[in-house]
């Protein structure tokens, strides 16, 4: 399964960026970058990171986790201002156990 790779592929499409442009900001050749966009397994944290900066999106949303953005909190008369993520616990756990799952997959390649 290559949701990493795909999810990645269809931002930079909506960006207008190409392949190259992507292998030239991670420092590799560009059939290096179409392999990993083709094989998600061969992603290294260093590069997601990296991905996810040039892309201007979150790593959350390479992983394709579920997000809700809290702006704003009024609490009676004192309002406090929070920008965060919250996850339901199920989603978030189920996330979770992706995540260790793609980790591991790294780790054993």
């Amino acid at each position: 399964m290559n949701i990493v790779g795909n999810r990645i592929r269809k931002r930079r499409e909506e960006k207008g960026i190409t392949q190259e442009v992507m292998a030239m900001e991670l420092e590799v050749s560009q059939s290096n970058y179409g392999r990993l966009e083709k094989d998600d397994n061969r992603l290294t944290i260093p590069k997601i990171l990296k991905i996810a900066e040039v892309l201007e999106v979150n790593i959350a949303y390479l992983f394709g986790e579920k997000a809700t953005n809290v702006i704003h909190h009024n609490n009676g008369d004192h309002a406090q201002a929070a920008i965060g993520t919250i996850y339901s616990d199920k989603e978030h756990i189920k996330s979770l156990k992706e995540e260790i799952e793609f980790l591991r997959g790294l780790s054993r390649g």
